[in-house]
């Protein structure tokens, strides 16, 4: 397992390389002039070209790239143009929220989309079959940011149901949970579709296969046969599309926390390319990477757990 996880952290390396290189070069294609926005609409010229020259902005970009690159290594990934304060302090800030808010979609979503793919699969071509196709089907279809839109209008505006603006404080608390509500069955509901597919997918073919059929000669229970031989194979897909989805996941995230005025990750991220505070913007990219990552190891770690021939091939 240790050997599994440390080739997984190594090819991690150059993707985390690709990914500072590209939110780098990405910000200096922007026209806006980061020493222009510290100086402030009223700074001279001068004192701007000196802001420069404190930036380092006057170097050649790959100096520039260097710098940035050796920052970073350090931990340290600057200071925000437009708050003067610290990145790793508002990103540290803002990670917390953005995790409440993918548990808080996971923890019903998945158990949802697996619950629904096997009934599926155990009545195939029934009615709860085309039922459940009919909802993974609308929510694979369906744009995050149109689910929020409703949401927002109908459960928190006309009936007030539950809060729809920021965070009302820790997810354990009954504030906390009021206000998570909306944004994570937002997440969620994109997420329960393409779970459910697979899983209904997955576990038609373990249907089928040897061991189930000898299960059941063998005069085990329906309920048995799917949960101990027909579940724990199909698993093994499913947790690959968990992997997979997870970068569309953090994406809908950024949407989510935008609507509902989340203060996480993504919704700092939208906010300082916006503003053009280009530290904290790559501080935000980098930080949605690690955590695309982080989930891919996670995934892998769970893929050799339920097949331990992964492990031994990886």
């Amino acid at each position: 397992m240790l050997n599994h996880i440390a080739q997984r952290v190594a090819m991690s390396v150059p993707v985390l390389f690709g990914v500072l290189l590209f939110g780098f070069l990405l910000l200096q294609l922007v026209p806006a002039d980061p020493a222009a926005i510290v100086a402030g609409p009223t700074a001279s010229p001068e004192l701007v070209e000196q802001i420069r020259k404190d930036l380092g902005l006057d170097r050649p970009v790959i100096v520039q790239f260097g710098i940035y690159l050796a920052r970073v290594l350090q931990g340290d990934l600057g200071v925000s143009l437009i708050s003067n304060t610290s990145v790793v302090a508002e990103l540290g800030e803002a990670i917390g929220p953005t995790a409440e808010l993918m548990f808080a979609c996971l923890v019903w979503a998945v158990p949802l989309g697996i619950a629904l793919g096997t009934i599926a699969a155990v009545y195939r071509g029934r009615l709860l079959d085309r039922i459940v196709i009919a909802i993974s089907v609308a929510g694979v279809s369906t744009p995050v940011f149109f689910i929020g839109l409703i949401l927002m209008q109908y459960i928190g505006y006309h009936w007030g149901l539950l809060p729809f603006i920021g965070r009302g404080g820790p997810l354990w608390s009954l504030d906390g949970l009021a206000a998570i509500a909306l944004p994570a069955l937002t997440l969620g509901l994109v997420f329960v579709g393409p779970i459910a597919r697979m899983t209904r997918t997955a576990a038609l073919e373990v249907l089928s296969a040897d061991h189930v059929r000898t299960a059941r000669a063998k005069g085990l229970s329906e309920r048995a046969v799917v949960l101990r031989h027909v579940l724990r194979n199909a698993l093994i897909p499913v947790v690959t599309l968990i992997g997979l989805q997870a970068g569309y996941l953090l994406g809908g995230a950024v949407v989510t926390e935008t609507i509902y005025s989340w203060p996480g990750v993504g919704r700092l991220a939208v906010g300082a390319i916006l503003a053009s505070d280009f530290p904290l913007a790559q501080g935000a990219i980098l930080v949605l990477a690690l955590a695309f990552l982080v989930i891919n190891l996670i995934v892998d770690m769970l893929y050799a757990v339920l097949d331990p021939r992964v492990e031994k091939h990886g």
